[in-house]
This record gives structure tokens, sequence and C-alpha cells, in this order.
């Protein structure tokens, strides 16, 4: 019998806006965004190339099919929890501004629903 994998973090859906990513990719990408999540819940230290740091608390889960780049915004609520947000297929080098100014009004709406 395998055992259970501890899990170092929880991840929290907010909302629909993780889902409306996800649900119009394929299923090669969504298996890859969940071996990613499953990844982030049970290694302790979590790798840059799986989930970085952005800016004012801001994170992106990172994942790459191919050629193609995908992103996910998240964030940490009280220091276990990862709360998913928006999602994106990244086609420059740089994340672009309004895709952070999304995730940040999002993280924004979370925090005021959660006082």
């Amino acid at each position: 019998m395998k055992k259970k994998q501890e899990k170092y973090r929880r991840i929290e859906f907010y909302k629909k806006y993780f889902d409306e990513f996800f649900l119009k990719q394929s299923q090669k990408v969504k298996d890859k965004i969940l071996w990613t999540i499953e990844l982030i819940e049970e290694i302790e230290s979590v790798p840059k190339t799986y989930l970085s740091p952005i800016n004012k608390g801001l994170y992106e889960i990172r994942g790459k099919l191919g050629s193609n780049i995908y992103r996910i915004f998240c964030f940490f609520y009280k220091g276990k929890i990862v709360v998913l947000m928006n999602g994106f297929q990244k086609k420059t080098q740089k994340t672009p501004k309004l895709q952070i100014e999304k995730a940040l009004r999002i993280k924004k709406e979370y925090e005021d629903e959660k006082k």
C-alpha cells in the first residue's frame, strides 16, 4: 500500500478565475498543470522553475509544454494556502502588465472578502 504523501501546502481555487482558463486547455496542458499543482502541494521547497514570485505578494505557477508557455497567478494566504487565480498562455518574453494588474485586483477582492 502506498503511503499518503504529506502536503506542505493546500491549493484553493478562488471563484471561477482559474476554471475559465483551465477548461479551455488541451488535455495534455491540463495534465501538466495538475502535475505542477501537485508538486507545489507536496514539495517543501518548490523550484522557481514551477513557482516564482512576481511582486506585491503575487506569484506565478509556471508551465511549459513544447513551445507553449503557461502562467497561472496565485498568492499565499495564511502561509500554507495557495490561492489560484487567472491564467494565460504567455506569448512574449515579459509577463503582460494587464495580466498582472488583473491578478492584483483579484487578490485584493479575495482579501477584502476574508476581512
